[in-house]
């Protein structure tokens, strides 16, 4: 006797479906669940105003799977709303490593049609991040702490000069719970006020439209879309605390579906408290070495720069 197998069906037509989102039960195939992620996109853009009429936005592209991603949704997106889109990438200068992922970016935009520049840390810093990295004093300050404190420098010198209105970048649901328990565990409850997507009180807006959707769910996206990214991890991705962290909230999720939906939204009431209130409030002044916005005398690139530099002499 044969054994009969039955496929689930999507839940939005009549297709077998392909993907469970497990802390709602919807079962999708695979175009309904793309075409999701494009509606949950275009509701956070909205819902938080991330992107006004006839602005440039800077597609902060790594080569990554979520920035890949957030490129093909927000390309889409171009088509039929009045905005515009260029690609920026940054290069820290890691060999081996980043090569790979230019050679995407660059194939991708060439089939999207979408400009694109690459700026490096060497060229905007005097430094690769490896040279760095050898320059510091001793490994308290991480890798990943270092990269992104030039990263979001880098990423603001693009930004200005393409012109655009707005930086949009990858990060997803589960990258926000991560910085949130980091930031927790370091003691610095002023970043927390910073958390909420709502950045329309910045002088250089950034956006970050996956906000609301799982990495588990990019990933998905990616691969049912048959998108090319880099499979390569980061050789410096284990210095930091970043991955015993992602690890744990995996492990709460699998074990009860729905917590990191909870957690985030948990994450924005408090978000909000600590962005209205006086003690979360710094006076922003002017970096007396580069000119960029900060809260000091001396911006923390610049700081960062010049201690480097002492310790090459």
């Amino acid at each position: 006797m044969k054994k009969i197998i039955k496929f689930m069906t999507c839940d939005r037509c009549e297709n077998q479906a392909a993907y469970t989102r497990k802390y709602s039960g919807e079962k999708l195939c695979s175009q309904c669940f793309s075409k999701s992620i494009v509606k949950k996109t275009a509701k956070t853009i909205s819902k938080y105003n991330m992107i006004k009429h006839d602005e440039l936005v800077a597609v902060a592209v790594s080569g990554g799977k979520d920035s890949l991603a957030l490129l093909k949704v927000i390309h889409e997106m171009s088509l039929n709303h009045n905005f515009r889109i260029k690609v920026i990438t940054i290069d820290e200068g890691i060999p081996g490593y980043r090569n790979e992922a230019l050679e995407i970016v660059k194939k991708v935009c060439l089939e999207l049609n979408v400009e694109y520049k690459i700026y490096s840390y060497k060229d905007l810093f005097d430094l690769t991040l490896d040279e760095a990295l050898d320059l510091r004093e001793n490994e308290k300050t991480s890798s990943c702490s270092m990269c992104g404190t030039f990263r979001r420098r880098a990423m603001d010198y693009a930004a200005k000069d393409i012109g655009a209105d707005v930086i949009a970048t990858g990060h997803n649901l589960d990258d926000t719970l991560q910085t949130f328990v980091i930031n927790m565990l370091s003691g610095d409850t002023t970043k927390v006020g910073w958390m909420n997507p709502d950045t329309a009180g910045n002088s250089l807006r950034k956006i970050k439209p996956f906000c609301e959707i799982y990495e588990s769910e990019i990933v998905f996206y990616a691969f049912t879309n048959d998108m090319p990214f880099q499979s390569e991890p980061c050789p410096h991705m284990n210095e930091g605390i970043r991955t015993d962290i992602r690890e744990f909230l995996n492990s709460l999720e699998n074990q009860r579906s729905g917590i990191k939906n909870n957690l985030y939204q948990s994450i924005i009431k408090v978000s909000d408290v600590m962005k209205n209130s006086n003690s979360n409030t710094k006076e922003k002044t002017n970096c007396e070495k580069c000119g960029s916005e900060c809260t000091g005398n001396v911006c923390s690139v610049c700081t960062m720069v010049l201690k480097l530099k002492s310790n090459q002499t």
